[in-house]
């Protein structure tokens, strides 16, 4: 199999043009099939993501490896929302019924629960966290997460392979130390939170 081509589009259809579907596309179900090594390379060939683009927007997504699905978190879903003019984001469980299925968020899909919170920004070569300058960072240390919560030691980085196509790669802090742990298929998958009050 071939990896994903890279976004060529440098401007891709703005989004509240597109034509959503519940169900997950050809190429998604296709990446979620294919060797590390492949989404490797389409990663690093991938386009940087537009923030203003994924903000009010929540994405349905697939966890590439399989022992994600015997951990119960082959399936989730994220969205991104602005707060005090900075780009945030949060996860949402999601019922594990057939990767080709829909997407029910849990425990209600019109009130999911939400978690794990992140900081959304362009990745700055100065920080320690600056593997892919041509990516965005999911900083969940940034994310107002409880200082017990052990989602605050990811680090995503996100890029774009196509309009609503995204493929992430996931690493976990332990101190100055970054340890690559999977990629996670995103795709655009309906209206979410403009903004988010978070409870403390």
């Amino acid at each position: 199999m071939t990896a994903a081509a890279p976004l060529t589009s440098p401007t891709p259809t703005p989004a509240a043009r597109r034509v959503l579907t519940p169900f997950p596309t050809a190429e998604a179900l296709r990446l979620e099939q294919v060797t590390r090594a492949e989404l490797e390379r389409a990663f690093v060939r991938g386009g940087t993501p537009d923030l203003g683009d994924l903000a009010g927007w929540e994405f349905r997504g697939i966890n590439h490896p399989a022992w994600a699905k015997v951990a119960g978190i082959k399936k989730f879903m994220k969205g991104f929302f602005r707060e005090d003019g900075k780009l945030f984001g949060y996860n949402c469980p999601v019922e594990q019924n057939v990767v080709d299925g829909r997407w029910r968020a849990q425990p209600d899909d019109a009130a999911p629960k939400r978690f794990g919170f992140y900081e959304v920004a362009a990745v700055d070569p100065t920080r320690r966290d600056n593997y892919y300058l041509h990516a965005v960072l999911l900083d969940y240390g940034a994310g107002g997460n409880k200082p017990w919560d052990p989602s605050a030691g990811l680090r995503d980085y996100l890029v774009q392979l196509g309009d609503d196509l995204f493929l992430g790669k996931a690493y976990y802090a332990l101190g100055p130390l970054r340890v690559h742990s999977n990629f996670f298929i995103l795709e655009r998958h309906r209206r979410g939170l403009t903004d988010f009050a978070r409870r403390r």
